[in-house]
This record gives structure tokens, sequence and C-alpha cells, in this order.
């Protein structure tokens, strides 16, 4: 690990916002500001300060200084923070400046290091900051609060005393062997072992890792260029992920995005709007990978602009797509009148000797049941439904929670030394029983705080950004 008594700095706001942040903590954090930094006037109760920061000798740029005193900074130690509205040049030109006036540059993730090795988060909720800040979705995002919010410890720390507890009988009970005293059967031994195990049981099903992305169903959008498929996609995830213009091929890459609903989750993909003949090498390549993409997803939306006279190149582009599940959608609802969509419909149905649904991006119409086909689908594909609302409830006994690989491995390897050590009661062998106990213990125990080496706290924190 780093030296604690290094004064490190580095740039914690991420590249292209309005604001940039450059944080400093240690223990010259306040001469450093002190020494460096035009005299600061309070900005408001909050004891913001305001003033210049200074850039080399002739320069100096308007700035916000944010001050955090020990022990209720976020690393436990005296923290800065310098906000500004100023360039990438101009904000690596006041890093480079307090560099070379004797600090260090902060290794990935040494903030929260700072925070763990200074008692002021656990190990679980430091890993919970990436956890946080690596979220590509809602469903994640709330999972890895939860673990920020001590949910984890929480629940581990009463699974420890449930142990501990049990232990402690057994091991009276070892202790008096030789008289006629019992502390505890060994049915109601296993009794408790086996509520234990089911409680680290349900630990691991409520939980939610970033990694099982990889293996979410993906449902592509597909249709000619211009078919509206980048505002369908946008629609649907409620935020714009891709481009959208009158000008047909504007989209040239595979785009995709997160759909999470209270029912199930699926990465959502627009691609290149496909041609029955490629112009050019470059539409040629757009049309590969997206075909390519289509080709290994479990549905596709199928995209035809519902006010579209000549269908003929959708025809010719439905036969270069042969998905697992189709679903049509007639795009651009909203440019029609409601007799002449549904004339419309009638047609494009007759056309692809299929069932069309009437959609718009602009008044929503046809989204709800475009979610419901794209769910049903994917129940169907055997990929179980999360019910996110029932997951989220603060009221369930466990969150829904962001485990790492290291916390479901802990878990995992109590809940194998807690079902041997029931199977030990069950044949009389209480001291191996208790040995195994100790050592389900000692697994849940290095979640959060119990001794770990220099080494993997490096490789914990190394996965963070710069800066956090």
């Amino acid at each position: 690990m780093h030296d604690l008594n290094d004064t490190i700095v580095a740039v914690s706001s991420p590249a292209g916002g309005v604001r940039s942040i450059v944080r400093i903590t240690g223990p010259e954090t306040l001469s450093i500001c002190e020494r460096h930094f035009e005299p600061w006037t309070l900005l408001d109760a909050n004891g913001v300060l305001e003033g210049s920061a200074r850039i080399g000798n002739d320069l100096a740029v308007d700035a916000q200084l944010y001050l955090f005193f020990p022990p209720h900074s976020y690393t436990g130690e005296p923290l800065a923070e310098i906000h500004l509205h100023a360039g990438p040049i101009l904000v690596e030109a006041l890093v480079q400046g307090l560099l070379a006036r004797g600090l260090r540059a902060a290794g990935p993730g040494e903030f929260t290091a700072r925070a763990y090795l200074n008692g002021k988060l656990d190990l679980a909720q430091a890993e919970a900051v990436n956890e946080v800040i690596s979220s590509s979705n809602r469903l994640q995002l709330q999972a890895a609060e939860t673990l920020l919010g001590g949910q984890l410890t929480k629940t581990t720390a009463e699974v420890r005393d449930a142990m501990l507890d049990l232990l402690s009988l057994i091991e009276a009970g070892l202790d008096f062997s030789g008289e006629d005293i019992e502390f505890i059967s060994a049915d109601h031994a296993a009794e408790r072992l086996a509520e234990i195990a089911t409680r680290l049981d349900d630990l691991l099903a409520g939980s939610i890792r970033c990694e099982t992305l990889l293996d979410l169903p993906a449902i592509g959008i597909a249709g000619a260029p211009n078919a509206g498929k980048s505002s369908l996609l946008n629609a649907l995830l409620g935020w714009e992920r891709s481009i959208v213009s009158h000008e047909p091929r504007t989209t040239r890459d595979v785009l995709s995005g997160v759909l999470t609903t209270e029912r199930f989750q699926c990465v959502l993909f627009d691609c290149a709007g496909l041609l029955a003949t490629a112009d050019n090498v470059l539409d040629e390549l757009a049309q590969r990978a997206a075909v390519e993409a289509l080709h290994h997803c479990l549905a596709v939306v199928f995209c035809v602009d519902a006010a579209k006279a000549d269908l003929r190149e959708d025809r010719a582009i439905r036969t270069l797509i042969r998905p697992r599940s189709v679903i049509c959608a007639a795009t651009k609802a909203d440019l029609l009148a409601p007799e002449s969509l549904h004339e419309k419909v009638r047609g494009l149905n007759d056309a692809f000797n299929a069932e069309f649904l009437p959609t718009s991006a602009k008044t929503a119409l046809g989204l709800t049941p475009l979610v419901s086909r794209c769910e049903s689908l994917i129940a169907a594909d055997g990929s179980e439904p999360r019910s996110e609302s029932t997951a989220l409830n603060p009221q369930s006994e466990i969150s829904l929670l962001a485990l790492t690989a290291r916390h479901k491995q802990a878990v995992t390897e109590a809940i194998e030394n807690i079902r041997q050590a029931a199977a030990e009661m069950n044949h009389g062998r209480d001291e191996l029983a208790g040995t195994l106990i100790r050592a389900a213990h000692q697994a849940i125990s290095e979640i959060e705080q119990q001794p770990l080496d220099e080494q993997v706290l490096d490789r914990i924190f190394s996965r963070f950004c710069i800066g956090k």
C-alpha cells in the first residue's frame, strides 16, 4: 500500500464535464491550500470558499474550495476539493503544479483505500464505492447503494453472532462432556445450522453482480434506414442512447443499452439500418456488423415505417435477418390518422405474413405491449424474470446487494462449512463440527475487515478509477 503520510492529488471528475474537480487529501492539505491559492472568501454557510487557483506564475482561474476536516471527511484526513470551470489543459496544469510542490499523484482507488484504512468504511463498503461508479443501470446502482449503506455488513454481523452463540453452546458441552449436562441437543444444533445456511443462501440469492450483464438476453432493433429504430431505442431506454436524425444512415455502429423493468432486464441494441444492397465499403461493413449482432440475439424487433408506401426494400431486408424470434413494429404511427393507421397495419400484416404492433416513440403508443412481448420471449427462453419491486423492498429481510466475486466466494465457503458442521453434529462429532463453524465464521469475517495482507488490498483497490 502507499504511504499514508503522503499528501495526494487527482482529478476526480469525469472527462468532458462542465465542472472539473481536483481532490487533495493528506497531512499537508491545508498548508497547500493556504500557500498556493489566492485568498478565499466564504461563499455560503456550508463553508464553501471562493477564490482563485493559481496555475503557474502568471495565470489564476476562478474556483471554489470545499474543505473537509477529520474525523468527518471521506478519507478520515484533511481533504480539499477544488471545483473549477476550466478546460482539461488548465486542469492538468493545475495538477502538475501541485505535483511540483511535493504532492504525489493518487493511485487507483487510493482515496477510498485511505477511508478504509482510517476506519471510515469497512472493506465491503469500500468495494461498494467502485460498484456505484461502475453501475450501468438503475438496478445495479440501487444494489450497490445498498451495499454502500452497510447492509452486507449488518447481515453478516448477525450471521456471525448466530455462529458464535451456537459455537459457545457446543464447546460448553464439550467442556462438560463427562457430566450429565446437555447445553444443546444435536438435533437442535443441526436446526440452527440449517437456519444459518438458509440465511447465507438467501444472501446469495438476493444479490446482483455487475458481471451478470454479460449474461443478459439481447434483443436487437432492425429495419431499413430511417425506419425509426434509434427513436424507438431511446424511448424504450428512457434516455438518448442513439443519435436521432431525419437523415438516413445516421447510425453506423451497434449501440446498446440495458432495458430494466420491474420484471426483467435485457440488453437492447440498435444497429445500422440494413440495406437490400450495400452502396460502398462503409455501408457493407456496417451491415455486416449489424447482421452478425442480430444473428446472436434472442429476438429482433423488426421496424417498418408505418407511413411508408413502398415496402420492397423492407421485404428484402426482412430476408436478411433470421432471428429465433421476431416482433414486428409499425413505427412512426403518430404520423397517421387512426383510420389510416388501422388500414396500414392490416396491409403490413398481409405483406409480411406477421402481426405488426403500431408504435410511436413520440407518443409512447405501443411501447408497453412491446415491452410485454419482450418479457414473454425472455421468459419462454428460460430466463426467469426478476421481481425488482420485491428484491428492493426495504421491508424484506435482505435487500438486493451488489456482491463482488470476493464476497460470493466467502459466503459460499461459509455455507459449505456450515453444512458439513451439521452433518458432523448428526454423527455425534461435536468437536469437528465446532472447528467447521469456526472456519465458517472466519470466512464471513473476512468480508468486511479482518486482517488482509497488502497484496489483497492492492488487488481490490486497483480496480478503482483514479481520484476515487
